[in-house]
C-alpha cells in the first residue's frame, strides 16, 4: 500500500476542493478565535485531500470511491 494512493473519484475531489476554498478565508479574519483557527485547519486538510486524492479516513475504513462513476 503506497502512502499517497489515490481513494477519491474527480466529483469529490472538485467537491472537496471547492469547500476548501471557502474555509481557508478564515485565517485572515480580523479577531481570530479557536473557532476560525479550527475551520481553516479544516479547509487545509480538505485542500489536501483534493489536490493529493487521498482521504485517510477513507484508507482507515479501508474505502475507496475511485469505481464509483462522476455524474455529469
Amino acid at each position: 500500500m503506497k502512502l499517497f494512493e489515490t481513494n477519491q473519484n474527480s466529483a469529490e475531489r472538485v467537491t472537496r476542493f471547492v469547500i476548501s476554498i471557502f474555509l481557508l478565508p478564515s485565517f485572515f479574519i480580523p479577531e481570530p478565535s479557536w473557532y476560525a483557527t479550527l475551520v481553516g485547519s479544516v479547509g487545509c486538510v480538505l485542500l489536501f485531500n483534493a489536490v493529493v486524492g487521498t482521504c485517510y479516513i477513507y484508507r482507515l475504513f479501508r474505502a475507496n470511491t475511485c469505481d464509483i462513476p462522476s455524474k455529469g
